[in-house]
């Protein structure tokens, strides 16, 4: 669908605004991001109306993710959520598996006020102006999930937030789990140094490619849909990512060694162009951020209960799991310090890293 289309989706409908930053209480402990729909056979099958008077305003999804990821199942729960609580006047459509390009396509697009949203992290919005943003993504940042919810409840997150609004993208609800990042290689890992001289696929953010860089390895930024063939040519050595989307996207196919190093606690958010929020109408404001937010709530519980299942999926196909004890994960963090040391490489605030510990409430 071609972007001059998609941009007079919304066209003519009313402006007004909504400043608060998406996704305003504490989550509960709760499903984490799960699979499902028809592989997709819905998602776009009909095509989105210009916005006018009785008409549907429709925002279009696209995530790099496969349907049958937890993730997935969340997105079908928003979906649902929309359709039961709003007045038919706003409408989701869902687009897995990079249909609508990339994440950094689909952001360009946003920041040009096409109808888009996807989901994103702190690192993409540091690349995208607001460097003090990419922090939260840094490695062994968090030392738990409730750290995570207490830094979006924050001065400092909301502060993020605005600023990011001022770049023309709107965070709609940020209290996600995408799920414990862990590393997935063709060669064993069994500490920190293993990881010495591997080819490691990261997204294509310089947060994630230099947090992961300080651990040893050499980062390779790809899109996900990507990885596999890569994998396969030995191209790269290894993926990161949580063990939904590992399975989901079958790179344990192809890479049979897998390290539960936990090196990021991956809360994400949903973000789209701030001008196409603006000119939703307040009720579909609230109901978008509302039912964004209550589909964050099942999809964490989803990622909380398919955890374990995926992990004993992958060692029944043939992946040796390694479980670190504390002291190899001691090494990990070790090595993570020397990321937050390098502030200015980021552009960010003097004292980030103790402002943001603070502000997640860490000892």
């Amino acid at each position: 669908m071609k972007r001059k289309y998609l941009a007079l989706v919304l066209a003519g409908v009313m402006a007004l605004s909504m400043t608060a930053c998406g996704g305003g209480s504490t989550p509960s402990e709760a499903p984490a991001d799960g699979g499902a729909a028809d592989d997709g056979a819905d998602a776009g099958s009909e095509e989105a109306a210009p916005a006018a008077s009785g008409d549907a305003v429709t925002i279009q999804i696209g995530f790099e993710n496969s349907i049958s990821e937890p993730i997935g199942q969340a997105l079908e729960k928003w979906q649902q959520l929309v359709d039961e609580k709003g007045d038919g006047s706003l409408r989701i459509e869902l687009y897995p598996d990079s249909q609508l390009g990339s994440k950094n396509e689909l952001i360009d697009g946003m920041t040009l006020g096409e109808p888009y949203m996807t989901l994103a992290d702190g690192a993409f919005y540091a690349d995208y102006g607001v460097q003090d943003f990419g922090i939260v993504f840094g490695p062994f940042l968090f030392d738990d999930w409730d750290q995570c919810w207490t830094l979006i409840e924050s001065d400092w997150y909301a502060d993020m937030c605005a600023q990011l609004e001022g770049k023309g993208l709107k965070i709609v609800s940020s209290n996600w789990k995408y799920g414990e990042r862990h590393t997935l290689t063709t060669k064993p890992v069994a500490t920190v140094d293993d990881l010495s001289g591997l080819k490691i696929r990261v997204p294509g953010n310089q947060i994630q490619s230099v947090g992961f860089d300080v651990l040893g390895p050499t980062s390779t930024g790809l899109d996900l849909g990507d990885v596999y063939t890569a994998l396969q040519q030995g191209t790269i050595d290894g993926a990161e990512n949580p063990l939904a989307t590992l399975y989901g996207r079958k790179l344990h196919e192809v890479a049979k060694n897998l390290i539960l190093d936990g090196h990021v606690l991956n809360f994400t958010t949903w973000v789209m162009s701030a001008d196409v929020f603006n000119s939703l109408s307040a009720e579909q404001q609230e109901l978008l951020v509302s039912t964004g937010e209550e589909a964050g709530f099942f999809n964490n519980d989803l990622v909380d209960q398919s955890n374990e299942e995926y992990l004993q999926m992958m060692k029944d196909e043939g992946v040796t799991v390694v479980e670190p004890t504390d002291e190899v994960l001691a090494g990990f963090r070790e090595k993570a310090q020397a990321f937050y040391e390098k502030g200015s490489t980021f552009g960010w605030s003097d004292g980030l890293y103790d402002t943001v510990r603070a502000a997640m409430g860490a000892q």
